[in-house]
């Protein structure tokens, strides 16, 4: 039987596909944050439109939402620890951070949910009978940040079980580069809509 030859590429040809490759992912991800930016631009301008339209309902944005606004910030500062550990090949550090950062994630979520809650228990709500164009909105604000935060929590999950595999390094950390990118976005948009919201009643 004849011996088969294996190819295997030179290292040059695989750090020029590794940045290819890096290149390509950053480039589908912002294409997928400047759509989102497009659909939260779109749906701001709806808020404003209709709020200048009469029957708005002012009522207090309840402090849940602020103290969620502290905790995501704090996540994505935790995060860029794990951008900064993975660059030292610190392992322990990229878990635990990953970990933190997702249980921050979590942390969020339920705040926004308590918070939520306030807003029922004053009859903020999203339709029906009892409803007002304000608080549907403000319903609405949450619910698709919400739909975009599970992608970053998805990415936090994936990357800590990476981690736990000791998958990242500093030459290959395109995993981390993604979801710090991502989990960024996440945490200036709801700061933007927090701040957009509480202001502008």
């Amino acid at each position: 039987m004849e011996s088969e030859i294996k190819y295997k590429p030179s290292p040059t040809l695989k750090e020029d596909l590794l940045i290819a490759k890096r290149k390509s992912a950053k480039a589908l991800l912002w294409i997928g944050i400047i759509s989102m930016i497009m659909f939260w631009a779109g749906l701001t301008s709806a808020y404003i439109v209709r709020q200048n339209a009469g029957n708005w309902l002012l009522f207090n944005v309840p402090e849940m939402f602020i103290v969620s606004t502290a905790v995501i910030v704090l996540s994505s500062i935790v995060f860029l620890y794990v951008q900064s550990a993975v660059k030292k090949n610190n392992t322990k550090g990229i878990i635990w951070g990953t970990l933190t950062t997702l249980i921050l994630g979590f942390v969020f979520m339920a705040c926004q949910y308590r918070g939520w809650g306030d807003l029922f228990e004053h009859g903020v709500v999203l339709g029906g009978k009892y409803s007002n164009p304000s608080g549907s909105f403000f319903i609405l604000f949450i619910l698709a940040h919400w739909a975009h935060l599970l992608g970053g929590i998805i990415s936090l999950m994936v990357v800590l079980i990476n981690s736990l595999r000791k998958k990242y390094t500093a030459e290959n950390a395109l995993g981390i580069e993604l979801c710090g990118l991502y989990w960024h976005f996440l945490s200036v948009l709801w700061v933007y809509l927090f701040l957009f919201l509480y202001f502008i009643r």
